[in-house]
């Protein structure tokens, strides 16, 4: 069967899928943390506490820091299994577009669900609904994502395509973030008539509709079977998963992307915390920060392409690495150094800026290195299982920022560490940028042993046999 290349245009609407399960994504990493352990000040406008926030497991793990890292357990297991169906699918429609589709509705749905606590209290209760929730919101996720991630791969026939797409799926990766953080901006109106809580589940569910949109988009205009002619994999799960993590560069990449976000997560979490209470600024300027670093950063993102032809891509992400933290570590310093909020924010809209560039374009064109590299050697296509373990990565590394957070940030604080109305502190999310620092610093350590001349040399002999 013969295939073709995609046009630019059709990587575009590719690359809106991305923003859509971006913004469920960003909703939960944002909010999740925000919603369920609100501040002082939001307390005072009328925020309420649904679960206990003290560190009461153990005396050193919060509930919903618990909660996270057990759902993220889970994912261990469906991340791997989603990855090894969708690789050994004779689903005629393609083995990733169909997944694609049975996903987005109950990933939208359930999203807004988790934010629906039914008890108005502190309670049990809560706490089972935003388990069981949070649970399936990862099983969707990763059975949108999954195969989504695998078509980067597949759809990008060329290092020039491959790039591309990863430029355009990182632009809307962060535009789905920065639209996540909108209810920041717009909840406010809402308080007075409809309460604090609805005021913000409001949003959700807006911005849960345009998310499911977004994600259907590719489904409905994109015909998988155009542009790809994949032999299914007859290994199975297990085999696959085992071939997988005995590919040594895959390895080195996959721990220094845990680090990165470990890192990454640590500050989106963090940033209407550092805002409203180290910055001592309104939350509005959440979205102001964000939304300046994410335009800035797309001012950068032209460049990077030619960037990585003359320096290559594992010296760049480390770059990256060490550019977020020092971004990081200017945030540890508020209230140390005598400057204005105002002040440290922009310097770390500008500073973040590059790096953001960088870390959002190249690590998953790297993961479509290593797949095509790995099926040139061994004869299998198996990207969809490369690409469940970069989401697990992803996953893996955002449970651990969540669990720290909700421990760190709360560290220094004049209140008994177990009472069940704690709030962070600025000394706890000091910590917590210094943690950021630190992850961003050993991701950046680890990636140093990359073998990048290894698999591109591969790559490109198949590239160059091709052309002849």
């Amino acid at each position: 069967m013969n295939t073709r290349r995609l046009t630019k245009k059709e990587m575009w609407i590719f690359a809106i899928g991305q923003l859509g399960w971006s913004i469920l994504g960003g909703i939960i990493n944002t909010w999740l943390v925000t919603f369920y352990l609100p501040t002082s000040g939001s307390v005072e406008a009328g925020a309420k506490f649904y679960v206990p926030t003290g560190l009461v497991v153990g005396g050193v793990l919060t509930v919903l820091g618990l909660i996270t890292f057990v759902c993220r357990i889970f994912d261990a297991v469906t991340d791997p299994l989603i990855a090894s169906i969708s690789d050994r699918t004779t689903n005629p429609k393609g083995r990733r577009i169909p997944f694609m589709g049975k996903a987005a509705v109950p990933f939208a749905v359930i999203t807004v669900l988790i934010f629906c606590a039914p008890i108005d209290h502190i309670s049990g209760i809560n706490i089972a609904w935003i388990l069981v929730f949070l649970i399936l919101f990862y099983l969707f996720m990763t059975m949108y994502c999954t195969p989504y991630n695998a078509l980067i791969s597949e759809f990008g026939k060329t290092q020039e395509d491959r790039m591309y797409i990863s430029t355009a799926i990182s632009l809307t990766f962060f535009f789905g973030t920065l639209i996540a953080y909108l209810p920041f901006m717009l909840a406010g109106p809402l308080q007075s008539m409809v309460g604090y809580s609805w005021s913000y589940r409001i949003w959700f569910i807006i911005l849960a509709v345009i998310a499911l949109i977004c994600m259907l988009i590719p489904v409905i205009k994109l015909n998988e079977r155009d542009f790809v002619d994949a032999k299914p994999s007859e290994t199975d799960m297990f085999r696959s998963l085992r071939s997988t993590f005995k590919n040594k560069e895959f390895l080195k990449f996959a721990a220094s992307d845990i680090a990165y976000w470990v890192g990454l997560t640590l500050f989106q979490t963090g940033l209407p915390f550092f805002v409203k209470v180290s910055m001592q600024l309104d939350e509005f300027f959440t979205t102001v920060f964000l939304g300046s670093m994410t335009i800035l950063s797309a001012c950068f993102y032209p460049f990077v392409t030619k960037l990585v032809m003359k320096f290559g891509k594992k010296r760049l992400v480390i770059a990256g690495f060490l550019g977020l933290a020092l971004a990081y570590l200017v945030t540890a310093l508020i209230g140390v150094l005598p400057l204005p909020g105002m002040v440290f924010g922009i310097l770390i809209v500008v500073i973040a800026a590059f790096p953001m560039a960088l870390l959002g374009i190249i690590p998953q064109s790297i993961v479509a290195d290593v797949a095509e590299e790995d099926a040139i050697l061994t004869g299998e296509n198996r990207e969809g299982m490369f690409f469940a373990a970069r989401t697990f990565s992803m996953k893996l590394g955002q449970s651990i920022a969540m669990l720290a957070f909700t421990s760190l940030a709360v560290l220094g604080t004049v209140q008994d560490i177990t009472a069940n109305d704690l709030t962070a502190s600025e000394t706890g999310l000091r910590i917590v940028a210094i943690a950021a620092v630190l992850f961003c610093a050993l991701g950046a350590v680890i990636l140093g042993s990359y073998n990048e001349k290894k698999i591109m040399d591969t790559i490109e002999s198949v590239e160059k046999e091709n052309i002849k």
